[in-house]
Protein backbone atom coordinates (compact mmCIF):
# COMPACT_ATOMS: atom_id res chain seq x y z
CA UNK A 1 0.00 0.00 0.00
CA UNK A 2 2.79 2.39 0.90
CA UNK A 3 4.70 1.47 -2.25
CA UNK A 4 1.74 2.42 -4.44
CA UNK A 5 1.30 5.71 -2.59
CA UNK A 6 5.03 6.43 -2.82
CA UNK A 7 5.09 5.68 -6.57
CA UNK A 8 2.00 7.84 -7.09
CA UNK A 9 3.72 10.74 -5.34
CA UNK A 10 6.87 10.28 -7.44
CA UNK A 11 4.90 10.17 -10.70
CA UNK A 12 2.93 13.25 -9.70
CA UNK A 13 6.12 15.14 -8.81
CA UNK A 14 7.85 14.16 -12.06
CA UNK A 15 4.86 15.16 -14.20
CA UNK A 16 4.46 18.46 -12.32
CA UNK A 17 8.13 19.29 -12.75
CA UNK A 18 7.99 18.39 -16.44
CA UNK A 19 4.91 20.56 -17.06
CA UNK A 20 6.43 23.48 -15.15
CA UNK A 21 9.70 23.28 -17.08
CA UNK A 22 7.87 23.03 -20.39
CA UNK A 23 5.79 26.10 -19.54
CA UNK A 24 8.82 28.12 -18.48
CA UNK A 25 11.03 27.13 -21.39
CA UNK A 26 8.42 27.51 -24.11
CA UNK A 27 7.49 31.11 -23.39
CA UNK A 28 7.39 33.00 -26.64
CA UNK A 29 6.84 36.63 -27.33
CA UNK A 30 3.06 36.97 -27.38
CA UNK A 31 3.16 40.26 -29.22
CA UNK A 32 4.79 39.11 -32.43
CA UNK A 33 3.64 41.10 -35.44
CA UNK A 34 3.29 38.09 -37.73
CA UNK A 35 1.15 36.17 -35.27
CA UNK A 36 -1.54 38.84 -35.19
CA UNK A 37 -1.56 39.83 -38.84
CA UNK A 38 -3.86 37.88 -41.17
CA UNK A 39 -2.04 35.63 -43.62
CA UNK A 40 -2.61 36.47 -47.25
CA UNK A 41 0.20 34.96 -49.31
CA UNK A 42 2.82 36.88 -47.35
CA UNK A 43 1.36 40.30 -48.17
CA UNK A 44 -0.53 42.67 -45.91
CA UNK A 45 -4.25 42.63 -46.69
CA UNK A 46 -5.59 45.62 -48.59
CA UNK A 47 -9.01 45.50 -46.96
CA UNK A 48 -10.21 44.69 -43.50
CA UNK A 49 -9.77 41.06 -42.56
CA UNK A 50 -12.99 41.13 -40.54
CA UNK A 51 -15.56 41.22 -43.34
CA UNK A 52 -19.09 39.91 -42.67
CA UNK A 53 -19.62 36.20 -43.12
CA UNK A 54 -21.46 35.24 -46.29
CA UNK A 55 -24.72 33.35 -45.88
CA UNK A 56 -23.99 31.18 -48.93
CA UNK A 57 -20.91 29.70 -47.25
CA UNK A 58 -23.04 28.90 -44.23
CA UNK A 59 -25.67 27.14 -46.37
CA UNK A 60 -23.02 25.09 -48.16
CA UNK A 61 -21.47 24.04 -44.86
CA UNK A 62 -24.87 23.02 -43.47
CA UNK A 63 -25.63 20.96 -46.59
CA UNK A 64 -22.21 19.36 -46.40
CA UNK A 65 -22.83 18.40 -42.79
CA UNK A 66 -26.25 16.97 -43.62
CA UNK A 67 -24.89 14.79 -46.42
CA UNK A 68 -21.81 13.83 -44.44
CA UNK A 69 -23.90 12.67 -41.49
CA UNK A 70 -26.28 10.83 -43.80
CA UNK A 71 -23.39 8.92 -45.35
CA UNK A 72 -22.22 8.04 -41.85
CA UNK A 73 -25.70 6.63 -41.17
CA UNK A 74 -25.96 4.63 -44.41
CA UNK A 75 -23.00 2.35 -43.64
CA UNK A 76 -24.38 0.98 -40.33
CA UNK A 77 -27.82 0.73 -41.88
CA UNK A 78 -26.51 -1.78 -44.42
CA UNK A 79 -24.89 -3.81 -41.66
CA UNK A 80 -27.99 -3.69 -39.43
CA UNK A 81 -30.19 -5.48 -41.98
CA UNK A 82 -28.94 -8.80 -40.58
CA UNK A 83 -29.89 -7.91 -36.99
CA UNK A 84 -33.40 -6.47 -37.40
CA UNK A 85 -36.66 -7.42 -39.00
CA UNK A 86 -37.17 -6.53 -42.61
CA UNK A 87 -40.23 -4.36 -41.90
CA UNK A 88 -38.45 -2.26 -39.27
CA UNK A 89 -35.40 -1.90 -41.47
CA UNK A 90 -37.49 -0.80 -44.45
CA UNK A 91 -39.36 1.81 -42.38
CA UNK A 92 -36.18 3.35 -40.99
CA UNK A 93 -34.52 3.29 -44.41
CA UNK A 94 -37.56 4.89 -46.01
CA UNK A 95 -37.65 7.71 -43.44
CA UNK A 96 -33.94 8.22 -43.85
CA UNK A 97 -34.11 8.41 -47.64
CA UNK A 98 -37.13 10.72 -47.53
CA UNK A 99 -35.05 13.16 -45.48
CA UNK A 100 -32.25 12.80 -48.01
CA UNK A 101 -34.62 13.50 -50.92
CA UNK A 102 -36.02 16.58 -49.15
CA UNK A 103 -32.47 17.89 -48.79
CA UNK A 104 -31.77 17.24 -52.46
CA UNK A 105 -34.96 19.08 -53.46
CA UNK A 106 -33.94 21.99 -51.26
CA UNK A 107 -30.68 22.20 -53.18
CA UNK A 108 -32.53 22.09 -56.49
CA UNK A 109 -34.81 25.02 -55.61
CA UNK A 110 -31.91 27.42 -55.93
CA UNK A 111 -30.97 27.98 -52.33
CA UNK A 112 -27.31 27.78 -53.32
CA UNK A 113 -27.41 30.34 -56.13
CA UNK A 114 -24.70 33.01 -55.80
CA UNK A 115 -26.63 36.19 -56.41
Amino acid sequence: MYKIFFLLMIYTAISSITMTLATILSKKNIYEREKFSPFECGFDPKKSSRIPFSLQFFLISILFLIFDIEIAFIIPMVISINFSTLKLWLITSLVFFIILIIDLLRMKTGSLNWT
